[in-house]
């Protein structure tokens, strides 16, 4: 039996260091079934995410999607921490509980959970001491892990939050781009203004490192795949899923466009969605729903005729449009029905009203006074206008 606690004792420290080390300061995926992160996340996310969307209320059903992230972080913590006290309390255990109670209580596996519990969190009260040597030498090394363990999740948090606060500037950028939530046509319709190409350029410029960003991040720190954006219609899949359906259009079937950038930027995206859909071991869902029937096709094709856009209207067009889909839509439907985050439609059937649209209609009766005064400096005001969004 001594030999038994003792040994577990040891894989039990083993098990949650390796464990935090992998999860916080190895900067790569890491590996294995085993894992206690990978356990906890298993056993736990997908009860959860069942509750969750039985709420009929969208808000808060994302409501309470949303508490997952941030509390299975601090459940984590919690579980590193009793696994090392555990550990410990067994190590001395299994070497006959080696202390002295100055009020003669008998000392035991209880005992020993007290002393590897005020000795990890530094409490030094003392009231229970060794009476050998080693075991004040394992008492020095476990107050000397506690003080890491702290100092370890002091720095882990800022790090989480500083990565999700970056990811989530450009999702809301994206909101007065491409709608809530964002669909290929709306973004390809309000660039197609006079300079639109070099803004939407820049955009895509702006997605290709965003995507790169994503990818190291959330493959350094799976847990910041189940952080929920703070608006009910904008996740980070959503944006990535509408930034690469409106690259697959510009490269499929748009003439006159960015479409260097637009290869650049799918590549990337379509890597960063691939990765993120293997850290949890998703397999490509081979009986995709049709986000965009024929119907719809034509209804995207008519919708940036009117807006100005030169298109490839050969019969051919769908077909390319359709083999770059499948080269992501896979990965994407997998991510959407395992962290509960819907994909965006390539058109909007009922568009939001947003600060965008209200501006626009505002600048609009601006331009119609400045047109029919025949002010000289409208062009002016209208490029400026037109780069502002």
């Amino acid at each position: 039996m001594p030999l038994f606690s003792l040994i577990a004792g040891v894989a039990c420290l083993m098990l949650a260091l390796l464990d935090a080390f992998q999860t916080v300061i190895l900067p790569r995926r890491a590996t294995g079934r085993f894992r206690i992160t990978h356990l906890f996340y298993a056993i736990t996310w997908r009860p959860w995410a069942w509750l969750a969307c039985r709420v009929s209320n969208e808000r808060k059903r994302e409501t309470m999607l949303s508490f997952y992230g941030p509390l299975s972080l601090v459940l984590l913590i919690i579980i590193w921490a009793a696994a090392l006290v555990l550990g410990f309390a067994l190590i001395f255990y299994g070497l006959s509980s080696p202390f002295l109670d100055p009020l003669g209580r008998p000392v035991g596996l209880r005992s020993d959970l007290y002393v590897s519990g005020t000795t990890l969190f530094t409490l030094g009260l003392g009231d229970v001491v060794p009476h050998s040597y080693l075991i004040r030498d394992l008492v020095i090394l476990e107050a000397g892990m506690g003080l890491g363990f702290v100092a370890m999740v002091i720095g882990y948090f800022p790090v989480l939050y500083s990565a999700f606060s970056r990811r989530e500037v450009s999702i809301s950028l994206l909101d007065a781009r491409a709608g809530s939530p964002p669909t290929a046509a709306e973004l390809l319709r309000r660039h197609s203004f006079v300079g639109g190409d070099a803004a939407l350029t820049l955009l895509l410029e702006e997605w290709e490192r965003w995507s790169a960003e994503l990818l190291e991040s959330h493959i350094s720190y799976p847990l910041l795949c189940y952080f929920r954006s703070q608006h009910t219609h904008q996740s980070w899949l959503s944006a990535l899923t509408a930034v690469l359906d409106t690259c697959a259009l510009l490269i499929a079937g748009v003439q006159e466009r960015p479409a260097r950038q637009a290869q650049l930027t799918f590549a990337m995206a379509r890597h960063a969605l691939a990765d993120l859909a293997q850290i949890f071991s998703l397999k490509t869902v081979a009986n995709l729903p049709n986000r965009l029937t024929e119907e719809q096709f034509h209804m995207l094709y008519d919708q940036l005729c009117q807006s100005g856009m030169r298109l490839c209207r050969d019969p051919r067009s769908q077909q390319r449009l359709q083999q770059l889909r499948q080269m992501y839509e896979g990965h994407a439907q997998a991510l959407s029905s395992y962290l509960c985050m819907p994909l965006p439609p390539w058109i909007s059937e009922h568009p939001r009203r947003d600060n965008w649209l209200s501006v626009l209609q505002i600048r609009a009766e601006a331009e119609a006074v400045n047109s029919a005064s025949g002010s000289s400096s409208q062009p002016v005001i209208v490029e400026e206008e037109h780069h502002a969004f």
